[in-house]
């Protein structure tokens, strides 16, 4: 027996238009969704399993590279399929921190802290999952615009997606799931107040150099506001990247320069060398117009602080999908309006509390890694906070709201002037701490 959705159609029937005349010519899909990453792969995985006739466009052949660290912490496990298998390339049980490459201390613990993935690989698996449910996957299909409203479109229920090369494929919802520089986001109208630059160089090594940093990551407060550094060790190759605040590329560039020289890399010759651009959403930025919303990257919804957007993609995408559905029945623009408020909701209530004190620890840190760096080398509450929100068992939201002491402190610091802190000597060598 075929699977059906609310309206009791079976999965995978064909609904269509029809012209003037009334002769039905047209297919038109329950859902479509615009971006093969996480979130759409999520947002399709999540529609089709409620039985509906699901399209997921990707604009690339997939495997495709993406810039990405490829941190799996707990909040994206958990938003994972059942039984999913995460293609992990390292598991991390410790965390070398240090302050533009001094003052390293090393902290370990006996369970892993989160796990490293090569973005291709998983994002190839989240879209296995998402067709093996019932979507249909077309790659090398790249959007150029949606209409609500116009010739395209052949009455109030339809969104038109266009295509590059012209072709228009009618839908009931619309996902957009297209990255950080978003069509889909265009449309919506989604408004941006933090835009960062990412580089990233994926370096392979020999085996004496890779073994040296198996299990380990290493995490560098850097000498620009809000800026750091990161190695994920991925077997024979080490993903070395930094990020700060757009607006100063050259300094960013320096500063991922300096950091693979200090750590003896710069003789190992990258297989790819790239950048992006991670945007947040303002927090009065719509999530949807019509019958189309944005999730992931496309809506800005990404960690304002560390700009961890992998979780926040699976999440968003699996709302964004469920809602879709919803959207895809209504028979009229008001009840259309009305799920997608449900899903702002939804999101907003969730992601939207993280990245609202993730805002905060921007502006607190941003231009304080010093006094953070001590914090977590020296302060074993702090260091046990890092290690429970990456392992899933917390937000920092879930700590501010849960912990009085850290919510004082926090508010204390909102509001004092940052301050430079006195120079203190680097002992000699790296220690290391378990927990």
């Amino acid at each position: 027996m075929p699977i059906r959705g609310r309206n009791g159609r079976a999965a995978g029937a064909a609904n269509s238009v029809s012209s003037e005349s009334g002769a039905e010519n047209t297919v038109v899909w329950d859902v479509v969704v615009v971006g093969a990453g996480p979130g759409g792969a999520s947002a399709a995985r999540a529609a089709a399993e409620a039985g509906r006739r699901v399209l997921l466009l990707e604009k690339a052949e997939l495997p495709r590279y993406k810039t990405c660290g490829g941190g799996i912490i707990g909040p994206s496990r958990d938003a994972l399929p059942p039984g999913f298998e995460l293609p992990l390339r390292e598991r991390v049980h410790a965390v070398t921190f240090s302050l533009n490459g001094k003052l390293s201390r090393t902290r370990r613990s006996k369970r892993m802290l989160f796990g490293l993935v090569n973005r291709a690989e998983f994002d190839q698996r989240l879209v296995d999952a998402a067709v093996r449910a019932g979507a249909e996957l077309r790659t090398k299909a790249a959007v150029s615009r949606v209409e609500q409203h116009g010739p395209a479109v052949p009455d109030r229920r339809t969104v038109a997606v266009i295509l590059s090369g012209g072709e228009t494929i009618l839908a009931r919802a619309v996902v957009g799931a297209d990255g950080s520089a978003s069509r889909i986001g265009a449309h919506v109208g989604v408004r941006l107040d933090q835009v960062d630059l990412g580089l990233e160089a994926e370096i392979p090594v020999p085996p004496e150099v890779a073994a040296d940093w198996a299990g380990r990551v290493l995490i560098d407060w850097g000498p620009l506001p809000g800026s750091y550094g990161w190695v994920f060790p991925k077997g024979d190759t080490l993903t070395v990247g930094v990020i700060s605040a757009r607006g100063d590329g050259a300094a960013t560039r320096r500063y991922l320069e300096d950091f693979t020289t200090r750590l003896g890399l710069s003789g190992f010759e990258p297989s790819i060398s790239s950048g992006h651009l991670t945007r947040c959403r303002a927090e009065d930025s719509p999530l949807s117009r019509g019958r189309v919303l944005v999730c992931g990257d496309a809506a800005g919804l990404l960690e304002p602080w560390t700009r961890e957007g992998i979780s926040f993609a699976l999440r968003s995408g699996r709302l964004a999908g469920q809602w879709a559905v919803r959207i895809a029945d209504a028979s009229d623009a008001v009840d259309a309006r009305r799920q997608a408020l449900n899903y702002t909701f939804a999101v907003k209530s969730g992601l939207g509390t993280e990245m609202a004190v993730g805002r905060r620890m921007i502006g607190v840190f941003g231009p304080r890694h010093r006094l953070l760096h001590t914090a977590l080398i020296g302060f074993r509450p702090a260091w046990n906070a890092f290690a429970q929100i990456t392992r899933g068992s917390t937000t920092l939201a879930g700590i501010v709201r849960n912990h009085p002491a850290a919510r004082r402190a926090l508010s204390a610091l909102d509001r004092a002037e940052p301050a430079a802190a006195p120079e203190t000597a680097d002992p000699a060598g790296e220690t290391s701490r378990k927990e």
